[in-house]
């Protein structure tokens, strides 16, 4: 009887703990609104975006995996990692690179910064960057003071044997051609012909002085659409912002409160919003209660 009491103890503090455990680390990386990495936790736009494997934070989309370098929260930006990305070290060719496309429906959410530049590497004539555009008018550029003809002086160009003293080859396209991403909405090796890419992005005020001082990585503006007064009147009664299920099909936001999710905040009367969230912890205080009675009376009779 002792063991059935504990353990039911156990469950019903472990449900509690979680109502209010949507902040969370993965690593060294906090992980707060509007991410999350537990189901109902964060802003619904940002759902299964994030996984923590190992420690190791990882950001999900159409176009691949990518790991999580930080989160600042302050200016909205999250950087990653592709691991098949170039950089000034090492030259990866063969479309491998995730680049970065994300669902349609998750394109109001977050895009490369405006001081992100994508280098396309070795891109066939036929790509769609190129059609469109005279020759002499070709829409590579300079982005954020980064360009193609720097980075092309990696000494990683050396061991790929592609170091040319130009950007281009005769009359052909440029070896190495810098977007920004408003240009193509999508970065897809595949789609534009591409055999590589690199990115890179600029915090500094001043040039850096050369590719080897740049910060590789694609860094991602996110910003939630509309007010976001739910979520700060949540967040004011000790609640935490999240989602669930809304009747009818599709996501409704709601403030986790202790014992339950509210669709205003925590000072608002309980009004349950799903049998998860609210009337499983009272049946299982319930049934503690039931079974320290029961504990209780045995004793007596012993």
């Amino acid at each position: 009887m002792k063991i059935l009491v504990l353990m039911l103890t156990v469950v019903v503090i472990s449900e509690v703990c979680l109502v209010g455990a949507c902040r969370s680390y993965c690593g060294n990386i906090t992980v707060d609104y509007p991410f999350g990495i537990r189901n109902g936790c964060g802003h619904p736009g940002y759902r299964d975006l994030l996984f923590c494997m190992n420690d190791v934070l990882m950001f999900h989309i159409r176009s691949g995996s990518y790991r999580v370098l930080d989160i600042d929260y302050a200016y909205q930006s999250i950087t990653l990692h592709d691991p098949h990305m170039s950089n000034c070290g090492t030259i990866v060719l063969g479309g491998k690179g995730n680049g970065f496309e994300a669902e349609d429906w998750r394109a109001p959410y977050f895009n490369p910064t405006s001081d992100n530049v994508f280098m396309l590497i070795g891109c066939s004539p036929k790509s769609p960057i190129f059609q469109g555009f005279p020759e002499k008018k070709l829409p590579c550029h300079n982005i954020s003071g980064m360009s193609c003809e720097e980075y092309m002086s990696c000494p990683a160009w050396d061991m790929v044997g592609y170091r040319q003293p130009g950007l281009s080859s005769g009359s052909g396209p440029p070896m190495c051609c810098a977007i920004g991403f408003e240009s193509v909405k999508a970065i897809n090796l595949s789609k534009l012909e591409c055999e590589g890419y690199s990115s890179a992005y600029n915090l500094a005020p001043l040039k850096l002085r050369g590719p080897s001082d740049w910060a590789y990585g694609i860094r991602v503006k996110y910003e939630l659409q509309g007010s976001d007064a739910f979520c700060r009147a949540c967040v004011a009664t000790s609640g935490t912002c999240g989602y669930e299920s809304a009747d009818g099909g599709g996501l409704r936001h709601v403030c986790i409160c202790d014992h339950h999710n509210s669709t205003t905040n925590c000072d608002s009367v309980v009004a349950p919003t799903s049998a998860s969230s609210s009337v499983r912890p009272k049946t299982i205080g319930s049934l503690i209660l039931y079974f320290i009675a029961m504990n209780i009376r045995f004793k007596r009779r012993q």
